[in-house]
């Protein structure tokens, strides 16, 4: 449309068709032609279009309160992380809900340094974990990167499925591994279970934290809840999106035990990552 070319920021090259409304797997255009919806809205749409049971949750929650910040309790958040919980990997206890995948990715990263410290995170060759600039970071393909160089410092990227490339980049300076259970953008390599399982045991072994990104796999797509799972894989850190919302913009990310999440914990972090030689405690500088 004239509008939408002049005014929208040109990012996406357009298709020349209009869609005007959708049903389960079926778009229809302004002519009221009818397609097989293969995009499924780049992967949020797997309940399908018009789906009755989310159309009725998001009106009746509109018009009940559509905004509360995480400052509040409220009960409707209170249930959804109590089902949340349940669909997880085992040893996930705890949730911070953001946008996006993307968003979920953002978060990872940051709870992974705050956590642990560190400031290097190994990701893999053809991984993608999105466009925002600490998840483009961690993703590979040069053609999404190279437009925004300098990008966050204290990324690699080491070899996927390769477990003796992923034992000689973990070091002591490692916050992360953040990998994909199966790589989509990549060209859809599925991580095998010894490749999981071994991440699992080096982060574990080498103080990292495993953020396995289960932002396309999640929510069924594998025929598991999470692609990890297939595996008996719990990561630290579970980036999700996509599916969460049915195709309303929402993302999470799941936080295991490892991770520490809290102002006094930042605060021992912080003061660990400062080195200061000890010294006798003076009556005069308690505070």
């Amino acid at each position: 449309m004239d509008s939408e070319s002049r005014l929208a920021s040109g990012v996406y090259a357009k298709r020349d068709i209009v869609i005007a409304r959708g049903k389960d797997a079926t778009l229809w255009d302004k002519q009221g032609r009818a397609y097989i919806d293969c995009v499924s809205g780049q992967g949020v749409s797997t309940l399908g279009h018009a789906n009755e049971a989310v159309a009725r949750a998001i009106y009746e929650q509109a018009q009940t309160l559509i905004s509360c910040p995480e400052i509040f309790y409220n009960d409707v958040r209170a249930d959804f992380l109590e089902l949340l919980s349940t669909v997880v990997p085992a040893g996930l206890n705890r949730f911070f809900l953001c946008n996006s995948g993307a968003e979920a990715n953002e978060t990872a990263l940051k709870f992974a340094r705050l956590s642990t410290g560190r400031p290097n995170v190994v990701s893999t060759v053809r991984g993608f974990h999105g466009r925002t600039m600490g998840a483009l970071s961690a993703t590979f393909e040069p053609k999404y990167r190279e437009p925004f160089q300098p990008l966050l410092s204290g990324f690699s990227h080491v070899a996927f499925n390769n477990l003796e490339a992923l034992t000689n980049a973990v070091n002591d300076q490692t916050a992360a591994v953040i990998v994909e259970a199966v790589q989509g953008e990549g060209g859809v390599h599925p991580a095998s279970d010894d490749y999981l399982r071994g991440a699992r045991a080096l982060c574990r072994e080498r103080g990292a934290l495993l953020i396995i990104d289960e932002v396309q796999t999640g929510f069924a797509r594998t025929g598991a809840w999470f692609a990890c799972m297939r595996s008996g894989v719990t990561p630290d850190l579970m980036p999700m999106g996509k599916a969460i919302g049915g195709g309303v913009p929402m993302g999470a990310v799941g936080i295991g035990d490892a991770v520490r999440t809290s102002p006094r914990a930042r605060m021992v972090v912080l003061l660990a990552a400062t080195r200061w030689p000890a010294r006798p405690a003076s009556p005069h500088s308690r505070r």
